[in-house]
């Protein structure tokens, strides 16, 4: 039995500049949705689509580190994913590198 070995790429999907600090971001990374935040000078991504209903992340309301959805209300840390109320909850983060003004998330 052949065993496939998934490669995740690097994808272009923003410039810093597209980014002001304390703020999200919907953006599209191949077949993904993916929500940028920009906190305390560094960019995080987690998966955009809340766990919940499907709500937009990336259009959440940014207060610190915690993104509220803005169709229920679930709130999430999106330095760690961690859902505010549920330990049992956790958004997927995914990897993100900083080259120049290009931002890039791994997929």
């Amino acid at each position: 039995m052949e065993e496939i070995v998934s490669m995740a790429q690097w994808v272009r999907v923003a410039s810093l500049a597209e980014i002001p600090p304390g703020s999200a971001k919907e953006v599209q990374a191949a077949d993904r949705i993916v929500a940028l935040y920009k906190v305390e000078g560094t960019v995080h991504a987690m998966d955009g689509i809340c766990p919940h209903q499907g709500g937009p992340l990336g259009q959440g309301l940014l207060d610190g580190r915690v993104v509220t959805c803005p169709w229920h209300g679930w709130q999430f840390d999106v330095t760690t994913g961690q859902h505010r109320v549920s330990c049992q909850i956790q958004q997927e983060r995914i990897p993100v590198r900083v080259d120049g003004d290009d931002v890039f998330v791994s997929i």
